[in-house]
């Protein structure tokens, strides 16, 4: 039994980008979907699909590689766990990697990015950083 999904998608991805797999798949949700269309448009996932298979839709991911095919993915750090959930409010959203990153929060308007959060004058549950 899986406890935490976002921090397996998150394992899933960072070794996938590891080993340089073209893409990756994954039971797929509604908070998982979120985070990937974040990824996926902050250019660290080049695309993704959702099945419709019944009883659980697959979410499957396209890793993005630069030209000498190093990931654009190079390491993800799961921030609010089930143990441990950890909030933010808007002055307090973190910077990640001194901008070259993305946090990833978890707001009452949906999942965004930290800065979008910021612009909106939101805060919430910081779920994970990418870098």
């Amino acid at each position: 039994m899986m406890n935490d999904p976002i921090a397996d998608m998150l394992a899933r991805l960072s070794n996938a980008a590891a080993v340089k797999h073209p893409q990756v798949a994954m039971p797929a949700s509604k908070m998982r979907v979120a985070v990937a269309r974040i990824l996926k448009d902050e250019g660290y996932l080049d695309k993704l699909e959702v099945s419709k298979d019944r009883p659980q839709p697959t979410l499957r991911v396209w890793l993005r590689y630069d030209e000498r095919k190093r990931p654009i993915l190079t390491g993800v750090r799961r921030i609010s766990k089930p143990g441990r959930r950890v909030y933010a409010q808007r002055v307090d959203i973190p910077w990640v990697r001194y901008g070259l990153g993305v946090s990833i929060v978890s707001t009452t308007r949906g999942v965004m990015t930290g800065a979008r959060a910021k612009r909106m004058g939101l805060g919430g549950e910081v779920l994970c950083y990418v870098w």
